[in-house]
């Protein structure tokens, strides 16, 4: 069976297509066999890290009926098990996809064969990347260490978690207005959390408080942090982890942390993955990032880390009135 990871972040800039084609040709080198699909519709560029032209039937086919299926748009790239599924291939709307668009292209991608499938997402929290990420518990949210992205990743799986639970309800229904309102409130310092939502709802149904149980109990993501420069760099993803648990009832894992490397930019000019021509500090970290998505299996609960509660989350994580 694959593994499905969709890689996004609540904010452009964070060098998610660069970790996200970088643990692809990590995994590769593993032995796994990986399929890169480059999901950033509107604004694909997977091919550029890879070094391959963009004039390959990409998604933006599949959407507009010229090809059949994901499976044909499969192709091999210069790297032994590495295989690319290319974007949106310079068609224009391809970013603005119905609902039932996307259904069918994460209908299909479990058929793929591979070990990992990377799905490379577009930036941002709007309801085109949300539904990507959401079928598939153990994504990947990348930041850097800087309070505005990490804000935003915190808001991204924020997002995703009030998507999921809206949809679960029939449109128009009391239960879809009570998640609708309950997100307008602030939750950060209010002493609610979901598991607060799960219980107003088991209100009106016993059924509805355990259905947004189990759908917290089963989203696992994990975070990477990019291009650190500081040990105090390091734990903004624990951060990350603590207010996520307190306030989202969710279970993030702190995949790893990356640090900036000068050579990272050359590697993009010159398209060719980093990892390919460097081994150094990123690399290892991609390696462990790596090694630690393989043996990865969920749990239903994780506990704090042993000094959690030292930290100032709520201040941290509360932007400035």
């Amino acid at each position: 069976m694959n593994r499905i990871i969709p890689v996004a972040s609540g904010k452009g800039g964070v060098g998610k297509s660069f970790l996200t084609v970088n643990l692809g040709v990590t995994l590769a080198r593993m032995g796994k066999t990986v399929i890169l699909v480059d999901l950033d519709l509107g604004g694909s560029n997977l091919h550029t890290f890879l070094g391959i032209r963009n004039t390959q039937t990409g998604i933006g086919h599949y959407l507009n009926k010229q090809a059949d299926s994901l499976e044909s748009l499969v192709i091999p790239t210069d790297i032994n098990k590495l295989y690319f599924i290319p974007g949106d291939g310079l068609f224009t709307g391809a970013a603005q996809q119905h609902y039932f668009q996307k259904m069918k292209i994460i209908k299909e991608l479990p058929g793929l064969v591979a070990d990992y499938i990377l799905l490379d997402l577009g930036a941002g929290t709007s309801h085109n990347i949300v539904d990507y990420f959401i079928p598939f518990p153990q994504g990947i949210v990348v930041t850097v260490p800087e309070t505005t992205a990490i804000l935003n990743a915190y808001s991204f799986l924020k997002t995703a978690l009030a998507r999921s639970i809206f949809r679960s309800f029939p449109p128009h229904s009391e239960e879809r207005a009570l998640v609708q309102n309950f997100f307008k409130q602030r939750l950060e310092g209010s002493g609610s959390s979901l598991f607060t939502l799960a219980d107003r709802l088991g209100e009106i149904n016993p059924e509805y408080a355990e259905m947004v149980r189990d759908k917290l109990s089963v989203f696992y993501p994990g975070v990477i942090i990019n291009m650190g420069r500081s040990v105090s760099d390091r734990n903004l993803g624990k951060n990350l982890r603590v207010i996520s648990r307190k306030n989202l009832g969710i279970s993030l894992q702190y995949l790893g942390y990356v640090e900036w490397m000068n050579g990272v930019s050359r590697s993009i000019t010159s398209r060719k993955p980093y990892c390919l021509e460097h081994k150094d500090n990123l690399t290892s970290s991609l390696e462990s990032i790596c090694r630690r998505l393989d043996s990865l299996v969920p749990e239903k609960s994780i506990p704090l880390y042993e000094d959690d509660e030292d930290l100032d989350v709520l201040n941290w994580i509360q932007p400035p009135r």
